[in-house]
């Protein structure tokens, strides 16, 4: 049974939301049988049978170079196959070699090694995930049990095999665009950054560093920190930021102003 307690907020993170449909599809997910269309890999624990033939039962792991070996036919390269593909490899390899006609080969993977995704940074359980099934962006990201609330940022990275990459936008991944929930290959990494910050304090009710969500204004920003407290002035608002070449300067803003990472924003006395 998951639980999470959500803190209280005058507006919801778009994050929170994702981490609940991220829940509901680990638990969606929990009993639900690998498809057809997984390709075997290196690593991979095979368990082989045919039918009437006690025998020929046996557990194989797949070498690093892509093979098994099994009785009577050596040999048979099974990496980036399916196993429907290798049943029907084995049969006719039995048949050819007049061991058995027509064999009725049946092919089960025990342990999932050869085809390994990597979820990584803000997410509940960062490491290396197998792939049992043609799967995406979001199914990944439900393995390693969601994007941290509160830390993770509003973008993240897909690092593929060649070592291309590709940013992801995960607000509208979580509001259903396709384009944001691309399928994954062994080799791939998912990057989920940690989000962003900035430092209110002065005259508000909860100074601190808070996540710097998208399109943050001055005025967001002080309702984030618990709204002014009787003395303090929407009004007059400093902002130390550093500019590119990291030389700090300090900027008078009104509330409809943009903050940026890292900016330390001072709410001074109203005037008496």
């Amino acid at each position: 049974m998951f639980h999470m307690q959500v803190p209280p907020s005058c507006r919801q993170p778009p994050l929170t939301r994702l981490w609940l449909a991220i829940l509901l599809l680990l638990m969606s997910a929990a009993h639900a049988a690998p498809p057809g269309d997984y390709r075997l890999g290196a690593g991979d624990l095979l368990h082989i049978t045919v039918s009437g033939y006690q025998e020929m039962i046996t557990d194989v792991r797949v070498s690093e170079s892509g093979s098994i070996t099994y009785p009577f036919i050596g040999e048979v390269k099974a990496a980036n196959l399916s196993t429907q593909q290798l049943e029907g490899i084995i049969s006719k390899r039995l048949g050819d070699g007049g061991f058995i006609k027509d064999a009725q080969v049946t092919v089960l993977v025990s342990e999932y090694q050869g085809q390994k995704i990597s979820v990584m940074g803000q997410v509940a359980k960062p490491g290396q995930y197998p792939l049992t099934s043609s799967a995406k962006v979001l199914d990944l990201l439900a393995a390693a049990g969601g994007a941290v609330p509160l830390a993770a940022a509003d973008e993240a990275t897909l690092i593929r095999k060649d070592g291309s990459k590709s940013t992801l936008d995960l607000q509208r991944l979580f509001d259903g665009d396709p384009t944001q929930n691309p399928t994954v290959n062994g080799g791939d990494t998912i990057y989920v950054p940690r989000a962003p910050q900035f430092y209110i304090y002065g005259e508000v009710q909860k100074p601190g560093m808070y996540r710097l969500e998208r399109n943050m204004t001055v005025s967001r920003a002080i309702s984030a920190g618990g709204g002014l407290t009787p003395k303090g002035s929407e009004r007059r608002v400093v902002v130390k930021r550093r500019d590119a070449g990291g030389k700090e300067r300090t900027l008078s803003l009104d509330g409809s102003s943009a903050i940026l990472p890292d900016d330390v924003i001072y709410v001074k006395q109203g005037w008496i």
